[in-house]
């Protein structure tokens, strides 16, 4: 490992004394978090970055709110934009640098913000919300939720999974504009649930993790034709026992993907558990490895350590944050300590510091 200093940001809802976002200091060797501070965010339900790092991006209740990070990774906030709906949920940035796009789960809206040259953000635009079929939110709230946003690696798409209406939706954006181009949708099973969508280190392959079928199904991924070509490769299920696919309480929450690209990891809540499977270079096919307890409810978020060692979940219902080394060879997990307590943390990520570099590959 070199030695790069990195942060983790979790961002929590706020109840009781938790103000929002909370920062650590990374150890990346031991795979040890140490609370550093926390800054005031109205209901951080996501975070992301900048691709030069040096600014953070936070779901609030008003909208979107930027903060400049700095060499030690704090945060120093410089505005915040309106989407003009319902609080949003997701968060990512196109490749460019220069669009911020915003997923809202309950409004159903997909929302793009400029990113002005100085790192502020400006004035929303070429929202979009779904429309299309009942899905499986027949049963809960009749309208789309849209759950994650993310562009492909080639940034020609932006990927708008609909968890209530069962689509990928794939955008194509008009810089002159700032408006979304519905280029195709990619249609689920009813009442499968996708959650979130990840892509392979070479963008090749997409991994769509579905909440309410609790398995993750691996897709190639082709943008060199006028349309967007993603082809069903293989499904295999995230849970320790397969068989209670059915189970209702049964919830796949959280995705990830380790830096080196090699392991994919999974979250449930319900059995609350956490799975590894390995990815194939050459087809991206996973091999599942194990499925094993996190000793959290609701593990909502997780995130791989940059050494690929260590990893950390965020327990959103037992308020906590658990932490385990990974032994690849035996398939298992150690725990690192005791659960770390937190308020309702909905998310967890880590980063370097600004360091000048753009990276191209960000993991948020």
């Amino acid at each position: 490992m070199s030695e790069k200093k990195y942060v983790a940001y979790v961002g929590t809802y706020v109840h009781g004394s938790s103000k929002g976002l909370n920062v650590y200091d990374v150890d990346v060797e031991n795979g040890v978090l140490t609370e550093r501070n926390e800054v005031e965010v109205s209901n951080s339900s996501y975070v992301s970055v900048s691709r030069n790092l040096k600014y953070l991006y936070s779901i609030e209740d008003d909208g979107v709110a930027v903060f400049k990070r700095d060499k030690n990774g704090d945060l120093g906030r410089l505005n915040s934009v309106d989407i003009e709906g319902m609080r949003g949920c997701f968060l990512s940035t196109d490749y460019s640098g220069r669009y911020l796009f915003v997923g809202g789960y309950h409004d159903g809206k997909v929302t793009v913000v400029e990113i002005l040259p100085d790192g502020r953000l400006g004035k929303s635009s070429g929202w979009s919300f779904f429309t299309g079929g009942l899905g499986s939110v027949a049963e809960r709230n009749f309208r789309p939720h849209v759950n994650c946003v993310r562009p492909t690696k080639d940034n020609k798409y932006l990927c708008a999974v609909d968890n209530g209406i069962d689509q990928v939706k794939l955008y194509r954006i008009k810089p002159r504009t700032q408006k979304l181009v519905l280029a195709d949708i990619l249609r689920c099973k009813r009442e499968s649930g996708p959650r979130n969508i990840r892509f392979s280190k070479d963008g090749k392959y997409a991994y769509i993790l579905f909440e309410l079928s609790n398995e993750i199904k691996v897709y190639s991924y082709n943008g060199e034709g006028d349309t967007p070509e993603f082809e069903l490769l293989q499904s295999v299920s995230t849970l320790a026992k397969k068989e209670d696919g059915s189970v209702s309480h049964n919830a796949a929450s959280g995705l990830a993907l380790a830096p080196d690209g090699k392991h994919l990891f999974c979250t449930t809540a319900g059995e609350n558990t956490v799975g590894m499977f390995e990815v194939d270079g050459e087809t991206g096919l996973l091999d599942r490895k194990f499925v094993l307890p996190v000793s959290g409810d609701y593990p909502k978020d997780l995130v791989i350590f940059p050494d690929n060692q260590h990893i950390a979940v965020a327990n959103h219902s037992s308020n906590s944050i658990t932490t385990f080394k990974v032994d690849y060879e035996k398939n298992i997990i150690m725990m690192k300590g005791k659960p770390r307590k937190i308020e309702t943390p909905n998310c967890i990520n880590i980063w370097p510091v600004p360091d000048g570099e753009d990276i191209e590959d960000i993991e948020a």
